[in-house]
């Protein structure tokens, strides 16, 4: 699911930046420079926002990017990530038996084998 929040930017002396969420009370990232705190800013949003989807909480309204103020210096921009749904489901597949005779000898997770030849070709 992709959501998008404008976050406020606010530059400190040390050239680093601190990034708040208006719509998300608590959701606080620091960046050591813009483009490290564009990166911060997107991390904390998708765990803020994964957090909540995982405990059920409800997800808050986002503020449109021209009602949100703020100070002397700050500056808004629009934040967006993109949630996907990690819980495992169960599939059965088949394997020749001396292929699974293999793994096991070998100690590989065969779920695991799967799930990284899979993101490698959904990429």
């Amino acid at each position: 699911m992709e959501y998008v929040y404008p976050a406020i930017f606010h530059r400190n002396g040390d050239e680093s930046y601190t990034i708040t969420y208006p719509d998300l009370l608590g959701c606080i990232s620091q960046g050591k420079n813009l483009g490290n705190a564009v990166y911060m800013a997107q991390s904390s949003l998708t765990q803020w926002i994964a957090y909540l989807t995982d405990k059920n909480y409800e997800i808050p309204v986002v503020s449109h990017i021209e009602e949100v103020k703020t100070s002397k210096g700050d500056f808004v921009n629009l934040i967006r990530i993109e949630i996907r749904d990690a819980h495992a489901v169960k599939r059965t597949v088949s394997i020749p038996k001396w292929m699974d005779d293999k793994a096991v000898k070998s100690g590989l997770s065969l779920s695991r084998i799967l799930q990284d030849a899979l993101r490698d070709r959904l990429a």
